[in-house]
């Protein structure tokens, strides 16, 4: 009986044994996630669904999860760039998650002219840059926003002068008077750089930059020095949305120059002797004096919606900016709505587009000071005693008589007008009818209308000499545009089998009118009306020239053709060709032809990369192109031309006055376009499931019948010692390569490093030639600051006079290169030495990202090099010969020089810079309790926090995108400090 019952009691206790191994064993799941050509995603986000945990799949791809209490779970996977997937999985059976990519990775929208085209069928030079990817903080215009984007673009601030726009040159300089700015197009709507003065920043989707040839051919006449197509935000069907986007900043003086203070300058001027008259006892930091902390505000209200068939978006702008620098400021003020109406069963799209905008501008005066040195108001208060009061005894503001043209900065800056006020209208119809399956037809037109008005009014008060010499003197200046646009096109779209093609034909007509008038008066006998009655000016002063108006106008027809071609989505081809006719160009040259072809492999879509794990994307692209450019010339340059001589207007002749007419402007009836030729070779990239992608791109353009202002004698057929002709060329290459590395890619976390840098170098083939028989031998062109245009050499090579030392007074000696005894300060001078160029060499910017969970930070560091910058301010505020009538730098001290009668290379330095542009925070804030509010995001943004440069001016960016070589004196840098808010209503 014992032995029964033990045996019993055993059993029992050896099964719940079991049973509570059993229980204790918990269950194991494992899987795998690859992409959709069944290789592996390290970095994959794995989530469990019933109990919110997650992990990460490792470098093959795999992941485990153990000590589940269930047999069963559900999984999501998510990777960036594919579509999430969400399966059951059992326990101990490994599960493969295979993921597709996302249509919106696959199919992403690059706007190339006249068109899109998805990105991996791209066979041009082209950077997208989208909204999130944008420059955040205090920003006036959209250049601003793409600065350190996009390799081989750079974007150029010189000073901070409220609504004075940056500069851009995509791919260098190519043209001297061709122009260099490139065309902008803001949804389909083209136009100059104004154009981009009517773009909300906070409004904009997506800017993509055209580079190269086969890619800005297809707008011809106007594509030579790169495009901007600026994509704005639309409304969604069916979906409601209500947007404020507010960002405040403080702006500060970010750098400014060490001068003497009063009590220095009143040592060192008893030291040189200089005549005690000359030391009035005040102490006065006239920089100071005349500048503060700035306020920029930026305030967007936006909204929209619509159903499947309409849908709309509209938007309110408000830009608030004070200067650094007193009495000036900027207003901008942007209304724009955009609506699309679907009609026919959904065959014709109708979009509208109406935008209207102010700007009001209160400049600070420019121009002023002695004859010696004219400048800008800051580099006034450089050049200002500090000894010097700003008020006399009776409240007059204080000048000296003793000193030739003397200007008070402080009552230029109080009393002196200058205003601009500038109103824009633009708006657009689009109609897309689809015709056929595969064949659709679309009509386009725009008009866009600009009326500026620019007022100055300077007082006798303000102690300019001119001003005290007429009792004020006053001018207002009126300037319309209006430009009209319309195009016609044709496309068919068709699929055979594995090839794709699709052509597109245009026909295009612009229309552009020039009208103004300018106006002047002085002698007035108070200053209670300034410009606004210039009929109270005294008749006795007028000048010849104190009135005048012009008009002129331009038209542009043009027909152009693009095919697009594929096979097997491997083989891409894409061939345009556009003929331009221009009125602006001689009789015997009106007509332009402009063909483009590109041509790119998709490497890695053929079938000997299938099986390996490294490579997730590889396009080599070739293209070539040519491109016209007619910017920058105006109507009528090839005609001659009379006018009034401006110096003798009126003549006697047969006992009466009579208009004396003679020539201006010579004939040219060859006048014709000037053409850039552009080869590029690219190469796109993806590694590690596109966790590393990149881009290299290396061109060469030749720029032919180039454009330029050439000096002829007056004989023959030569009425003026000048004319506008094409007969040199210009040579630009370079190299661009951009990358980002994700380093950090899980549902919750990503890091981004990434970057690009450009070499560039633009080369003066030839200058002189044949103009209507007459040889032309120009080899040197003198830009300023001691840089050329020479033949051979680089665009803007300093040839300069090479600083030995000083002699026994303290003036600046130079070397007698050819040893002759004498000093030659010719263009063609023995004695100049080559020393570097004005142009930098290279360019690059560093862009990482960083997000975690609702937190992002972002920072922008972008530099260039290879440059040198003639430091003209540095060299007027050293000669020490000058203390007794101007301030000193106090680095002038230990320079020791007195004098000199050269721009020598004593003066030339370094331009190379690397600057922290930006850097920001921001943090969206959960609100799922509010009622009424979709999302909350907050952020902080600092720009232009450092620059680390040898340069010893105010800031190394004096260039201002063209052949400008010399610093003497800007509007300061600021250093900016905003914080933003964007709040989405339900």
């Amino acid at each position: 009986m014992n032995k029964v019952y033990l045996f019993k009691y055993g059993l029992s206790v050896l099964f719940l044994l079991c049973t509570l191994t059993t229980f204790a064993q918990k269950a194991r799941f494992s899987g795998t996630v690859v992409d959709e050509r069944n290789l592996p995603l390290p970095g994959a986000t794995v989530t469990v669904k019933e109990t919110g945990a997650t992990t990460v799949t490792d470098k093959d791809g795999a992941f485990s999860i153990a000590n589940s209490n269930l047999q069963t779970l559900t999984i999501t996977v998510n990777f960036v760039g594919f579509d999430a997937l969400e399966k059951t999985i059992s326990a101990d059976q490994p599960a493969k998650f295979a993921l597709n990519p996302s249509a919106r990775s696959l199919n992403e929208v690059v706007v190339v002219g006249y068109g899109t085209v998805r990105k991996k069928d791209l066979t041009g030079s082209v950077s997208t840059v989208g909204a999130k990817d944008l420059n955040p903080g205090a920003v006036t215009n959209p250049l601003q926003q793409l600065d350190g984007k996009a390799a081989g673009v750079n974007i150029t601030q010189v000073g901070s002068e409220p609504g004075v726009a940056p500069t851009i040159r995509i791919r260098g300089i190519t043209s001297l008077q061709g122009g260099n700015d490139p065309l902008v197009v803001v949804d389909g709507i083209q136009g100059n750089m104004d154009l981009l003065n009517q773009v909300p920043p906070s409004e904009i989707a997506s800017i993509d930059v055209l580079k190269d040839a086969s890619a800005t051919a297809i707008y011809g006449s106007r594509g030579a020095p790169g495009v901007i197509i600026v994509t704005t935000k639309k409304g969604t069907a069916g979906k409601t949305s209500v947007e404020y986007a507010e960002n405040t900043s403080l702006d500060v003086i970010a750098n400014k120059l060490k001068l003497l203070t009063a009590e220095q300058w009143t040592a060192q001027a008893q030291a040189q002797g200089v005549d005690a008259s000359a030391n009035h006892g005040s102490n006065t930091d006239w920089f100071n004096l005349l500048t503060r902390n700035g306020v920029t505000q930026n305030h967007t209200l936006s909204f929209g919606g619509g159903a499947n068939e309409f849908n709309y978006r509209a938007s309110l702008t408000a830009i608030n900016q004070t200067g650094i620098v007193i009495n000036s400021k900027y207003k901008k003020y942007i209304g724009r709505i955009v609506a699309t109406q679907k009609a026919l069963d959904d065959k014709l799209t109708l979009t509208m587009n109406v935008n209207s905008g102010i700007n009001q501008f209160d400049y600070s005066p420019t121009g002023v000071g002695n004859a010696a040195f004219t400048s800008n108001l800051i580099s006034q208060t450089y050049i200002s005693r500090p000894t010097d009061p700003v008020l006399n005894a009776n409240g007059t503001f204080y000048s000296d008589p003793n000193v030739f043209q003397y200007t008070n900065p402080y009552a230029v800056a109080t009393t002196v007008q200058n205003t601009n006020n500038v109103n824009n209208l633009f708006g657009s119809l689009r109609a897309d009818l689809e015709i056929y399956k595969g064949l659709s037809a679309g009509w386009f037109g725009s008009w866009r209308k600009a009326d500026s008005n620019n007022g100055y009014y300077a007082p006798a008060a303000s102690t300019i000499t001119s001003a005290i010499n007429y009792n004020g003197q006053a001018h207002i200046n009126n300037d319309h545009v209006d430009e009209k646009l319309m195009d016609i096109n044709l496309t068919y779209k068709k699929d055979f089998g594995a090839n794709h093609f699709d052509a597109t034909a245009v026909y295009e007509w612009q229309a552009q009118t020039y009208n103004g008038s300018y106006s002047a008066a002085r002698g007035f006998a108070n200053d209670i009306a300034t410009y606004n009655a210039l009929q109270l000016g005294t008749l006795a002063n007028a000048l010849s020239g104190d009135v005048a108006s012009y008009k002129n106008d331009r038209r542009l027809v043009s027909f152009l053709g693009r095919v697009n071609y594929s096979y097997k989505n491997r083989y891409l081809l894409t061939a345009s060709f556009r003929r331009d006719g221009s009125t602006v160009f001689g009789e015997n040259h009106k007509w332009g032809n402009f063909p483009s072809a590109s041509l790119a492999w998709r490497v890695d879509q053929e079938g000997f990369l299938k099986n390996q794990r490294t490579l997730s994307s590889l396009k080599l692209r070739v293209g070539y192109g040519v491109t016209g450019n007619q910017q920058g010339i105006t109507p009528q340059n090839s005609i001659a031309l009379v006018g009034l001589n401006s110096q003798t207007p009126t003549v006697y002749f047969g006992g009466q006055l009579i208009p004396n007419y003679f020539y201006t402007q010579n004939a040219n009836p060859n006048l014709r376009w000037e053409t850039k030729k552009q080869a590029n070779a690219g190469l796109d990239f993806g590694f590690f499931g596109d966790r590393l992608t990149g881009s290299v791109d290396a061109y060469t353009a030749t720029t032919d019948n180039l454009l330029f202002r050439y000096t002829v004698p007056v004989t023959g057929s030569f009425f003026v010692n000048n004319i506008l002709a094409n007969i040199g060329s210009l040579r630009s290459r370079g190299l661009e390569l951009a990358l980002a590395y994700t380093v950090i890619r899980t549902e919750n976390t990503t890091l981004t490093l990434a970057g690009n840098g450009a070499l560039q170098q633009s080369k003066v083939m030839s200058l002189g030639g044949n103009i209507q028989g007459l040889d032309v031998p120009t080899n040197y062109v003198g830009l300023g600051s001691n840089a050329y245009l020479i033949k051979g050499k680089p665009i803007g090579t300093f040839l300069i006079l090479h600083h030995l030392g000083k002699d026994a007074n303290n003036a600046e000696t130079v070397v007698d290169q050819d040893g002759n005894g004498v000093i030659d300060q010719g263009d063609q001078s023995k004695d100049r030495v080559e020393a570097g160029q004005s142009l930098p060499k290279y360019t690059y910017a560093f862009t990482p990202t960083f997000t975690y969970k609702n937190f992002d930070a972002s920072m922008v560091w972008r530099g260039a090099g290879g440059n040198k910058i003639y430091n003209g301010l540095r060299q007027t505020l050293s000669l020490q010969e000058n203390l007794g009538k101007s301030n000193l730098l106090q680095s002038a001290l230990p320079l020791g020089i007195a004098s000199s009668g050269y721009g020598s290379d004593l003066w030339l330095e370094d331009g190379s810079y690397l600057r922290f542009q930006n850097l920001s925070f921001g943090y969206r804030i959960n609100v799922p309790k509010v009622k009424y509010i979709s999302s909350l995001r907050v952020s902080l943004t600092g720009q232009n926090l450092a620059v680390i440069t040898k340069y010893s001016g105010i800031d190394p960016e004096v260039n201002a995108g063209g052949l400008a070589s010399g610093d003497y004196g800007t509007y300061p840098r600021t250093r900016t400090f905003s914080i933003g808010l964007n709040v989405v209503l339900k």
